[in-house]
Protein backbone atom coordinates (compact mmCIF):
# COMPACT_ATOMS: atom_id res chain seq x y z
CA UNK A 1 0.00 0.00 0.00
CA UNK A 2 1.38 3.35 -1.23
CA UNK A 3 2.95 5.14 1.78
CA UNK A 4 3.12 2.75 4.22
CA UNK A 5 6.45 0.62 4.99
CA UNK A 6 7.61 -2.06 7.20
CA UNK A 7 7.79 0.01 10.20
CA UNK A 8 4.20 0.03 9.70
CA UNK A 9 3.22 -3.46 10.25
CA UNK A 10 3.07 -3.57 13.66
CA UNK A 11 0.54 -0.97 14.08
CA UNK A 12 -1.51 -2.03 10.93
CA UNK A 13 -2.02 -5.38 12.96
CA UNK A 14 -2.43 -4.16 16.47
CA UNK A 15 -4.95 -1.64 15.62
CA UNK A 16 -7.03 -4.48 12.75
CA UNK A 17 -6.78 -6.50 15.48
CA UNK A 18 -8.53 -4.03 17.68
CA UNK A 19 -10.50 -3.23 15.35
CA UNK A 20 -9.79 -0.05 13.73
CA UNK A 21 -11.05 0.95 10.41
CA UNK A 22 -8.76 1.06 7.83
CA UNK A 23 -8.86 5.23 7.19
CA UNK A 24 -7.95 5.38 11.17
CA UNK A 25 -4.79 3.34 10.68
CA UNK A 26 -3.56 5.45 7.85
CA UNK A 27 -4.25 7.85 10.32
CA UNK A 28 -1.74 6.43 12.70
CA UNK A 29 0.41 5.90 10.48
CA UNK A 30 0.79 9.43 9.59
CA UNK A 31 -0.03 8.94 5.99
CA UNK A 32 -0.81 12.37 4.23
CA UNK A 33 -1.78 11.14 0.49
CA UNK A 34 -5.49 12.46 0.49
CA UNK A 35 -6.24 10.44 -2.35
CA UNK A 36 -5.52 6.63 -0.36
CA UNK A 37 -8.36 8.32 2.14
CA UNK A 38 -11.02 8.54 -0.78
CA UNK A 39 -10.49 4.82 -1.75
CA UNK A 40 -13.53 2.78 -0.92
CA UNK A 41 -13.56 1.13 2.42
CA UNK A 42 -13.64 -2.39 0.51
CA UNK A 43 -10.60 -1.78 -1.25
CA UNK A 44 -8.57 -0.27 1.76
CA UNK A 45 -9.32 -3.46 3.86
CA UNK A 46 -7.28 -5.14 0.50
CA UNK A 47 -5.13 -2.81 0.55
CA UNK A 48 -4.18 -3.49 4.10
CA UNK A 49 -4.55 -7.31 3.93
CA UNK A 50 -2.29 -7.28 0.66
CA UNK A 51 0.27 -4.67 2.29
CA UNK A 52 0.72 -7.30 5.96
CA UNK A 53 1.08 -10.17 2.93
CA UNK A 54 3.61 -9.00 0.75
CA UNK A 55 5.70 -7.14 4.14
CA UNK A 56 6.64 -10.87 5.00
CA UNK A 57 8.39 -10.67 2.20
CA UNK A 58 10.13 -7.22 1.48
CA UNK A 59 11.53 -4.85 3.50
CA UNK A 60 9.37 -1.97 1.65
CA UNK A 61 6.21 -1.99 -0.69
CA UNK A 62 7.00 0.15 -3.29
CA UNK A 63 3.96 2.03 -4.92
CA UNK A 64 3.23 5.02 -6.43
CA UNK A 65 3.09 7.79 -4.09
CA UNK A 66 0.75 10.99 -4.08
CA UNK A 67 2.25 14.20 -3.82
CA UNK A 68 -0.25 16.17 -1.00
CA UNK A 69 0.38 18.95 0.65
CA UNK A 70 1.77 18.69 3.87
CA UNK A 71 -0.97 17.50 6.72
CA UNK A 72 -2.14 18.79 9.83
CA UNK A 73 -1.04 16.64 12.50
CA UNK A 74 -2.35 16.35 15.97
CA UNK A 75 -0.36 15.86 18.95
CA UNK A 76 -1.72 12.99 21.27
CA UNK A 77 0.93 12.53 24.02
CA UNK A 78 3.62 14.47 26.15
CA UNK A 79 6.45 12.17 26.25
CA UNK A 80 6.68 11.05 29.69
CA UNK A 81 9.22 7.77 30.93
CA UNK A 82 8.52 5.51 33.34
CA UNK A 83 4.86 4.68 32.42
CA UNK A 84 3.65 1.05 33.29
CA UNK A 85 3.17 -0.97 29.95
CA UNK A 86 -0.20 -2.43 30.68
CA UNK A 87 -3.85 -1.59 29.88
CA UNK A 88 -6.68 -0.80 32.32
CA UNK A 89 -6.45 -4.58 33.36
CA UNK A 90 -3.08 -4.81 33.77
CA UNK A 91 -2.20 -7.02 30.86
CA UNK A 92 -0.14 -6.98 27.70
CA UNK A 93 -1.15 -7.00 24.64
CA UNK A 94 0.22 -9.36 21.92
CA UNK A 95 0.99 -8.76 18.31
CA UNK A 96 -0.62 -10.59 15.97
CA UNK A 97 0.89 -12.60 13.22
CA UNK A 98 0.02 -12.01 9.37
CA UNK A 99 -2.67 -14.90 9.44
CA UNK A 100 -3.79 -13.50 12.85
CA UNK A 101 -3.93 -10.00 11.44
CA UNK A 102 -6.22 -11.52 8.35
CA UNK A 103 -8.57 -12.66 10.75
CA UNK A 104 -8.89 -9.84 12.58
CA UNK A 105 -9.42 -8.07 9.54
CA UNK A 106 -12.43 -10.49 8.38
CA UNK A 107 -14.19 -10.18 11.68
CA UNK A 108 -13.39 -6.61 12.15
CA UNK A 109 -15.06 -5.64 8.27
CA UNK A 110 -18.26 -4.85 9.26
CA UNK A 111 -17.48 -3.54 12.72
CA UNK A 112 -17.54 0.27 13.97
CA UNK A 113 -14.40 1.20 14.44
CA UNK A 114 -12.96 1.80 17.93
CA UNK A 115 -11.60 5.37 17.43
CA UNK A 116 -13.45 7.39 14.99
CA UNK A 117 -17.12 5.43 15.96
CA UNK A 118 -18.27 4.87 12.24
CA UNK A 119 -17.30 8.42 10.90
CA UNK A 120 -14.51 7.57 8.56
CA UNK A 121 -16.51 4.61 7.88
CA UNK A 122 -20.79 5.33 6.73
CA UNK A 123 -20.38 8.80 6.62
CA UNK A 124 -17.93 8.69 4.06
CA UNK A 125 -20.38 6.89 1.87
CA UNK A 126 -22.48 8.21 -1.50
CA UNK A 127 -25.62 8.16 0.55
CA UNK A 128 -24.68 10.40 3.06
CA UNK A 129 -23.10 12.83 0.55
CA UNK A 130 -26.40 12.81 -0.64
CA UNK A 131 -28.31 13.52 2.43
CA UNK A 132 -25.92 16.43 3.03
CA UNK A 133 -26.70 18.15 -0.32
CA UNK A 134 -30.70 17.42 -0.29
CA UNK A 135 -30.44 19.22 2.80
CA UNK A 136 -28.39 21.90 1.18
CA UNK A 137 -30.40 22.24 -1.88
CA UNK A 138 -34.10 22.00 0.01
CA UNK A 139 -32.79 25.03 1.98
CA UNK A 140 -32.87 27.06 -1.37
CA UNK A 141 -29.30 29.34 -0.57
CA UNK A 142 -27.77 31.01 -3.25
CA UNK A 143 -23.74 30.20 -3.01
CA UNK A 144 -20.77 30.48 -5.56
CA UNK A 145 -18.74 27.84 -3.16
CA UNK A 146 -18.61 26.47 0.31
CA UNK A 147 -16.90 25.62 3.52
CA UNK A 148 -17.31 22.46 5.36
CA UNK A 149 -17.45 22.29 8.86
CA UNK A 150 -17.15 19.30 11.45
CA UNK A 151 -18.37 18.92 14.90
CA UNK A 152 -17.16 15.41 16.50
CA UNK A 153 -18.36 14.04 19.78
CA UNK A 154 -15.48 14.97 22.58
CA UNK A 155 -15.29 11.26 23.34
CA UNK A 156 -13.14 10.94 20.35
CA UNK A 157 -9.84 12.72 21.49
CA UNK A 158 -9.97 10.09 24.55
CA UNK A 159 -10.41 6.75 22.34
CA UNK A 160 -7.36 8.43 19.83
CA UNK A 161 -5.35 8.79 23.18
CA UNK A 162 -6.49 5.25 24.25
CA UNK A 163 -5.41 3.85 20.67
CA UNK A 164 -1.98 5.91 20.41
CA UNK A 165 -1.75 4.25 23.97
CA UNK A 166 -1.77 0.59 23.44
CA UNK A 167 0.46 1.06 20.11
CA UNK A 168 2.97 2.71 22.03
CA UNK A 169 2.57 -0.21 24.95
CA UNK A 170 3.10 -2.72 21.67
CA UNK A 171 5.71 -1.16 20.17
CA UNK A 172 7.78 -0.82 23.32
CA UNK A 173 7.14 -4.46 24.48
CA UNK A 174 8.39 -5.34 20.84
CA UNK A 175 11.30 -3.36 21.35
CA UNK A 176 10.42 -1.16 18.50
CA UNK A 177 10.94 2.43 17.98
CA UNK A 178 8.14 4.65 18.06
CA UNK A 179 9.02 7.82 16.23
CA UNK A 180 6.42 9.86 15.85
CA UNK A 181 3.99 11.29 18.51
CA UNK A 182 0.93 12.95 16.27
CA UNK A 183 -1.57 11.44 13.88
CA UNK A 184 -3.23 12.86 11.29
CA UNK A 185 -6.43 14.72 12.61
CA UNK A 186 -9.86 13.07 11.95
CA UNK A 187 -11.22 16.18 10.86
CA UNK A 188 -8.73 16.72 8.30
CA UNK A 189 -9.32 13.07 6.79
CA UNK A 190 -12.99 13.42 6.84
CA UNK A 191 -12.56 16.36 4.69
CA UNK A 192 -10.38 15.15 2.54
CA UNK A 193 -12.53 12.63 1.59
CA UNK A 194 -16.11 14.12 1.81
CA UNK A 195 -15.50 18.12 -0.21
CA UNK A 196 -14.83 16.03 -3.67
CA UNK A 197 -17.84 14.50 -3.34
CA UNK A 198 -19.88 17.55 -1.75
CA UNK A 199 -18.09 19.41 -4.84
CA UNK A 200 -19.31 17.40 -7.14
CA UNK A 201 -22.90 16.70 -6.10
CA UNK A 202 -23.17 20.42 -5.49
CA UNK A 203 -21.70 21.90 -8.61
CA UNK A 204 -19.06 24.21 -7.11
CA UNK A 205 -15.74 24.09 -5.50
CA UNK A 206 -14.66 23.51 -1.64
CA UNK A 207 -13.33 27.12 -0.30
CA UNK A 208 -11.94 28.00 3.39
CA UNK A 209 -12.77 31.21 2.81
CA UNK A 210 -16.35 30.79 1.73
CA UNK A 211 -18.89 32.82 3.13
CA UNK A 212 -21.82 29.70 3.07
CA UNK A 213 -20.87 27.07 5.83
CA UNK A 214 -22.29 23.47 5.45
CA UNK A 215 -21.67 21.94 8.84
CA UNK A 216 -22.40 18.73 10.40
CA UNK A 217 -22.75 17.77 14.17
CA UNK A 218 -22.21 13.96 15.43
CA UNK A 219 -23.01 12.73 18.54
CA UNK A 220 -22.44 9.20 19.70
CA UNK A 221 -24.50 8.64 22.88
CA UNK A 222 -23.67 5.08 23.74
CA UNK A 223 -20.16 6.44 24.45
CA UNK A 224 -21.00 9.95 25.87
CA UNK A 225 -19.41 8.61 29.62
CA UNK A 226 -16.07 8.07 28.66
CA UNK A 227 -15.38 11.55 29.41
CA UNK A 228 -16.16 11.66 32.71
CA UNK A 229 -13.32 10.30 34.58
CA UNK A 230 -11.54 13.30 32.93
CA UNK A 231 -13.30 15.59 35.16
CA UNK A 232 -12.20 13.22 38.62
CA UNK A 233 -8.65 13.30 37.11
CA UNK A 234 -8.72 16.88 36.52
CA UNK A 235 -11.26 19.13 37.54
CA UNK A 236 -10.14 22.26 36.68
CA UNK A 237 -10.53 21.66 33.07
CA UNK A 238 -14.39 21.51 33.02
CA UNK A 239 -16.01 24.69 34.43
CA UNK A 240 -19.64 25.21 33.58
CA UNK A 241 -20.36 27.71 30.87
CA UNK A 242 -23.89 29.85 30.40
CA UNK A 243 -23.97 28.68 26.88
CA UNK A 244 -22.42 25.46 26.84
CA UNK A 245 -25.27 21.87 27.64
CA UNK A 246 -22.69 20.24 28.94
CA UNK A 247 -19.00 21.07 30.91
CA UNK A 248 -17.86 18.08 28.70
CA UNK A 249 -16.71 20.37 25.49
CA UNK A 250 -14.20 19.24 23.15
CA UNK A 251 -11.22 22.13 23.87
CA UNK A 252 -11.52 20.56 27.94
CA UNK A 253 -11.39 17.08 26.88
CA UNK A 254 -8.12 18.07 24.86
CA UNK A 255 -7.03 20.22 27.67
CA UNK A 256 -7.21 17.26 30.34
CA UNK A 257 -5.88 14.55 27.98
CA UNK A 258 -2.76 17.01 27.70
CA UNK A 259 -2.59 17.04 31.86
CA UNK A 260 -3.25 13.61 33.11
CA UNK A 261 -0.52 11.09 33.35
CA UNK A 262 -0.46 8.46 31.39
CA UNK A 263 -0.64 6.14 34.53
CA UNK A 264 -3.64 7.55 35.58
CA UNK A 265 -5.07 7.13 31.69
CA UNK A 266 -4.54 3.43 31.53
CA UNK A 267 -5.88 2.91 34.75
CA UNK A 268 -9.35 4.74 33.95
CA UNK A 269 -9.40 3.39 29.94
CA UNK A 270 -8.84 0.76 27.94
CA UNK A 271 -6.06 0.78 25.32
CA UNK A 272 -6.51 0.39 22.55
CA UNK A 273 -10.54 0.98 23.12
CA UNK A 274 -13.05 -1.35 22.50
CA UNK A 275 -15.43 -1.89 19.43
CA UNK A 276 -18.74 -0.02 19.96
CA UNK A 277 -22.39 -1.53 18.90
CA UNK A 278 -23.67 1.53 17.36
CA UNK A 279 -22.33 4.01 14.96
CA UNK A 280 -22.44 8.01 15.83
CA UNK A 281 -25.75 9.68 14.89
CA UNK A 282 -25.49 12.64 12.78
CA UNK A 283 -27.73 14.96 14.67
CA UNK A 284 -27.76 18.15 12.58
CA UNK A 285 -26.95 18.95 9.33
CA UNK A 286 -27.05 22.61 8.98
CA UNK A 287 -26.68 25.81 6.31
CA UNK A 288 -25.60 29.46 6.91
CA UNK A 289 -24.57 32.21 4.73
CA UNK A 290 -22.64 34.89 5.92
CA UNK A 291 -23.80 38.15 6.50
CA UNK A 292 -24.51 40.49 3.54
CA UNK A 293 -24.86 44.50 4.45
CA UNK A 294 -26.95 46.92 2.75
CA UNK A 295 -26.45 50.63 3.01
CA UNK A 296 -28.02 53.87 1.95
CA UNK A 297 -29.42 57.25 3.58
CA UNK A 298 -32.98 58.00 4.88
CA UNK A 299 -35.03 61.11 5.09
CA UNK A 300 -37.77 60.70 8.16
CA UNK A 301 -40.67 63.36 7.32
CA UNK A 302 -42.42 62.01 10.52
CA UNK A 303 -42.76 64.06 13.75
CA UNK A 304 -44.63 60.81 15.13
CA UNK A 305 -41.95 57.93 14.22
CA UNK A 306 -38.88 56.74 16.07
CA UNK A 307 -35.75 55.01 14.49
CA UNK A 308 -36.13 52.06 16.09
CA UNK A 309 -38.74 50.16 18.10
CA UNK A 310 -40.02 52.03 21.03
CA UNK A 311 -41.48 49.95 23.99
CA UNK A 312 -40.98 50.89 27.55
CA UNK A 313 -41.41 48.07 29.81
CA UNK A 314 -42.27 46.08 27.50
CA UNK A 315 -45.26 47.88 26.02
CA UNK A 316 -44.58 49.17 21.92
CA UNK A 317 -45.43 52.75 22.42
CA UNK A 318 -45.67 53.63 18.36
CA UNK A 319 -47.01 50.89 15.77
CA UNK A 320 -43.89 51.66 13.09
CA UNK A 321 -39.96 52.78 13.13
CA UNK A 322 -37.70 53.97 10.56
CA UNK A 323 -35.83 50.48 11.09
CA UNK A 324 -38.90 48.10 10.53
CA UNK A 325 -40.29 49.94 7.84
CA UNK A 326 -36.74 49.56 5.68
CA UNK A 327 -36.15 46.40 7.27
CA UNK A 328 -39.25 44.04 6.15
CA UNK A 329 -38.60 44.61 2.46
CA UNK A 330 -35.30 43.74 3.00
CA UNK A 331 -35.56 41.11 4.88
CA UNK A 332 -38.00 39.81 2.61
CA UNK A 333 -36.12 39.83 -0.37
CA UNK A 334 -32.95 38.28 0.97
CA UNK A 335 -34.67 35.77 2.64
CA UNK A 336 -32.91 36.09 5.81
CA UNK A 337 -33.60 35.14 9.51
CA UNK A 338 -32.88 38.22 11.28
CA UNK A 339 -31.41 42.10 10.77
CA UNK A 340 -28.99 44.64 12.54
CA UNK A 341 -29.71 48.27 11.82
CA UNK A 342 -27.23 51.33 12.84
CA UNK A 343 -26.55 54.34 11.85
CA UNK A 344 -24.72 57.46 12.15
CA UNK A 345 -26.53 59.13 14.78
CA UNK A 346 -29.87 59.02 15.29
CA UNK A 347 -32.88 61.57 15.79
CA UNK A 348 -35.75 62.36 18.17
CA UNK A 349 -38.95 60.36 17.86
CA UNK A 350 -40.69 64.10 16.98
CA UNK A 351 -37.69 65.19 14.90
CA UNK A 352 -37.02 65.33 11.47
CA UNK A 353 -34.44 64.10 8.76
CA UNK A 354 -34.10 66.21 5.55
CA UNK A 355 -32.05 67.11 2.96
CA UNK A 356 -29.97 64.20 2.01
CA UNK A 357 -30.89 61.89 4.48
CA UNK A 358 -28.65 60.12 7.59
CA UNK A 359 -26.23 57.62 6.40
CA UNK A 360 -27.77 53.72 7.41
CA UNK A 361 -26.49 50.20 7.88
CA UNK A 362 -28.39 46.95 7.55
CA UNK A 363 -26.52 43.27 8.32
CA UNK A 364 -28.91 40.63 6.88
CA UNK A 365 -28.12 37.72 9.13
CA UNK A 366 -28.07 34.23 7.49
CA UNK A 367 -29.74 35.42 4.04
CA UNK A 368 -30.79 32.89 1.35
CA UNK A 369 -30.57 35.29 -1.61
CA UNK A 370 -27.20 37.52 -1.74
CA UNK A 371 -27.11 38.33 -5.19
CA UNK A 372 -28.84 41.60 -6.19
CA UNK A 373 -27.95 43.77 -9.36
CA UNK A 374 -27.81 47.50 -9.42
CA UNK A 375 -31.38 47.39 -11.06
CA UNK A 376 -32.72 45.42 -8.29
CA UNK A 377 -31.62 47.03 -5.96
CA UNK A 378 -33.15 50.32 -7.35
CA UNK A 379 -36.40 48.54 -7.58
CA UNK A 380 -35.81 47.22 -4.05
CA UNK A 381 -35.31 51.15 -3.19
CA UNK A 382 -38.70 52.23 -4.74
CA UNK A 383 -40.33 49.49 -3.23
CA UNK A 384 -39.54 50.76 0.09
CA UNK A 385 -40.39 54.57 -0.70
CA UNK A 386 -43.45 53.82 -2.43
CA UNK A 387 -44.57 51.78 0.58
CA UNK A 388 -44.69 54.81 3.42
CA UNK A 389 -45.06 58.33 3.37
CA UNK A 390 -42.82 59.00 6.75
CA UNK A 391 -39.75 57.78 5.27
CA UNK A 392 -38.12 57.67 1.83
CA UNK A 393 -34.07 56.44 1.08
CA UNK A 394 -31.69 56.62 -1.59
CA UNK A 395 -28.37 55.18 -2.60
CA UNK A 396 -28.93 52.00 -1.56
CA UNK A 397 -26.69 49.56 -1.91
CA UNK A 398 -24.44 46.51 -1.37
CA UNK A 399 -21.41 47.61 1.12
CA UNK A 400 -18.99 45.43 2.96
CA UNK A 401 -18.60 44.77 6.87
CA UNK A 402 -15.41 46.98 6.45
CA UNK A 403 -16.74 49.35 5.00
CA UNK A 404 -19.43 50.29 7.18
CA UNK A 405 -16.78 51.67 9.90
CA UNK A 406 -16.42 54.70 7.61
CA UNK A 407 -20.31 55.72 8.83
CA UNK A 408 -18.78 55.11 12.56
CA UNK A 409 -15.81 56.86 12.05
CA UNK A 410 -18.26 60.25 11.18
CA UNK A 411 -20.19 60.01 14.03
CA UNK A 412 -18.06 62.03 16.14
CA UNK A 413 -15.59 64.03 13.30
CA UNK A 414 -18.36 64.96 11.18
CA UNK A 415 -20.96 67.95 11.35
CA UNK A 416 -24.57 68.04 11.68
CA UNK A 417 -26.88 71.07 10.01
CA UNK A 418 -30.29 71.66 11.74
CA UNK A 419 -33.27 74.10 12.05
CA UNK A 420 -34.81 74.97 15.48
CA UNK A 421 -38.18 76.86 15.93
CA UNK A 422 -37.69 78.44 18.84
CA UNK A 423 -40.07 80.62 21.26
CA UNK A 424 -39.13 82.52 24.02
CA UNK A 425 -41.38 83.96 27.11
CA UNK A 426 -40.17 87.67 26.49
CA UNK A 427 -40.76 89.33 22.87
CA UNK A 428 -37.71 89.62 20.60
CA UNK A 429 -37.36 92.54 18.72
CA UNK A 430 -34.75 91.27 15.17
CA UNK A 431 -32.01 93.19 16.71
CA UNK A 432 -32.03 91.72 19.77
CA UNK A 433 -31.09 87.76 18.07
CA UNK A 434 -28.92 89.28 15.44
CA UNK A 435 -25.59 88.81 17.71
CA UNK A 436 -26.10 85.04 17.27
CA UNK A 437 -25.54 85.19 13.75
CA UNK A 438 -21.83 86.53 14.82
CA UNK A 439 -20.77 83.61 17.14
CA UNK A 440 -18.53 81.07 15.87
CA UNK A 441 -17.09 78.48 17.30
CA UNK A 442 -19.13 78.09 20.73
CA UNK A 443 -17.89 76.10 23.37
CA UNK A 444 -20.63 73.98 25.03
CA UNK A 445 -20.20 71.82 28.56
CA UNK A 446 -23.16 69.80 28.30
CA UNK A 447 -24.37 67.42 31.32
CA UNK A 448 -25.90 63.91 30.41
CA UNK A 449 -29.38 65.48 29.52
CA UNK A 450 -32.03 63.99 32.15
CA UNK A 451 -34.27 62.75 29.41
CA UNK A 452 -31.71 60.40 28.24
CA UNK A 453 -29.80 59.91 32.13
CA UNK A 454 -31.63 56.22 31.79
CA UNK A 455 -29.40 55.16 29.03
CA UNK A 456 -26.83 57.17 28.90
CA UNK A 457 -23.87 57.38 31.66
CA UNK A 458 -23.44 60.94 33.27
CA UNK A 459 -20.78 62.89 32.07
CA UNK A 460 -19.80 66.66 30.90
CA UNK A 461 -18.91 66.08 27.16
CA UNK A 462 -17.95 69.20 25.37
CA UNK A 463 -19.29 70.19 21.80
CA UNK A 464 -18.94 72.57 19.44
CA UNK A 465 -21.46 75.24 17.76
CA UNK A 466 -19.72 76.01 14.47
CA UNK A 467 -22.05 79.08 13.06
CA UNK A 468 -25.53 80.32 13.70
CA UNK A 469 -27.83 81.81 11.60
CA UNK A 470 -31.20 83.37 12.61
CA UNK A 471 -34.59 83.56 10.98
CA UNK A 472 -36.68 86.48 13.09
CA UNK A 473 -40.89 85.22 12.92
CA UNK A 474 -42.84 87.02 15.14
CA UNK A 475 -42.16 88.50 18.75
CA UNK A 476 -42.02 84.85 20.06
CA UNK A 477 -40.94 83.36 17.48
CA UNK A 478 -37.46 82.93 15.58
CA UNK A 479 -35.90 80.06 13.96
CA UNK A 480 -32.28 79.13 14.17
CA UNK A 481 -29.97 77.64 11.29
CA UNK A 482 -27.07 75.44 13.49
CA UNK A 483 -24.31 73.62 11.95
CA UNK A 484 -22.43 71.64 15.46
CA UNK A 485 -19.93 68.98 16.28
CA UNK A 486 -21.58 65.92 15.74
CA UNK A 487 -23.43 64.89 19.23
CA UNK A 488 -24.68 68.29 20.30
CA UNK A 489 -27.48 67.78 21.97
CA UNK A 490 -29.77 70.92 20.49
CA UNK A 491 -32.30 70.81 22.46
CA UNK A 492 -31.07 71.38 25.95
CA UNK A 493 -28.51 73.41 23.56
CA UNK A 494 -31.97 75.82 23.26
CA UNK A 495 -33.70 75.30 26.79
CA UNK A 496 -30.30 74.78 28.99
CA UNK A 497 -32.24 71.60 30.56
CA UNK A 498 -32.06 73.32 34.19
CA UNK A 499 -28.90 74.53 33.59
CA UNK A 500 -26.74 71.19 32.35
CA UNK A 501 -26.22 73.17 29.42
CA UNK A 502 -23.91 76.05 29.58
CA UNK A 503 -24.29 78.61 27.90
CA UNK A 504 -27.54 77.85 25.76
CA UNK A 505 -30.29 80.47 24.11
CA UNK A 506 -32.05 80.97 27.20
CA UNK A 507 -29.05 82.47 28.94
CA UNK A 508 -27.37 83.96 25.54
CA UNK A 509 -31.07 85.86 25.08
CA UNK A 510 -31.47 86.73 29.12
CA UNK A 511 -34.89 85.09 28.86
CA UNK A 512 -36.66 82.04 28.91
CA UNK A 513 -36.12 80.01 25.66
CA UNK A 514 -37.76 76.91 24.02
CA UNK A 515 -37.62 74.72 21.35
CA UNK A 516 -41.11 74.04 19.22
CA UNK A 517 -40.00 71.81 16.43
CA UNK A 518 -36.42 70.34 15.33
CA UNK A 519 -35.24 69.50 11.83
CA UNK A 520 -31.90 67.48 10.82
CA UNK A 521 -30.80 69.73 7.64
CA UNK A 522 -27.97 67.72 7.05
CA UNK A 523 -25.19 64.89 8.22
CA UNK A 524 -22.13 65.71 6.87
CA UNK A 525 -20.99 61.87 6.31
CA UNK A 526 -19.51 61.04 3.05
CA UNK A 527 -20.46 57.55 2.78
CA UNK A 528 -22.24 55.42 1.47
CA UNK A 529 -21.64 56.52 -1.99
CA UNK A 530 -23.92 58.66 -4.21
CA UNK A 531 -25.84 56.55 -6.58
CA UNK A 532 -26.61 57.76 -10.11
CA UNK A 533 -30.40 58.14 -10.39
Amino acid sequence: MSSLTEKDRPIVQLLLNAGTCPRCILRFCCVGSQMLYRHPHKDLMKDLQEFLKNSQEKEDTGCLDVADPPCKRIRLEHREEGADDLNHNGAILQLPSADGGNAAMESSAGKVCNVCLGILQEFCEADFVKKVCQKVNSADYQFTSFVFSVSLPPQLSVRERAAWLGVKQQMRNLGLPLAKDDIVQLKEAYKWIIHPQLSEELGVPADGKSLFEVSVVFAHPETDEECHFLATACPDCFKPAKNKQSVFTRMAVIKALERIKEEDFLKHFPCPPSSPKNLCDALEIQCNNGAVFVAGRYNKYSRNLPQTPWIIDGERKLESSVEELISEHLMAEFKADSFNFSSSGREDVDVRTLGNGRPFAIELVNPRRIHFSAEEMRRLQQAINDSSDKIQVRDLQLVTRSAIGRMKEGEEEKTKTYSALIWTDKAIQREDIAFLDDIKELKLDQKTPLRVLHRRPLAVRCRLIHTMKSEYIDEHHFRLHLKTQAGTYIKEFVHGDFGRTKPNIGSLLNRTADILELDVESVDVDWPPTLAD
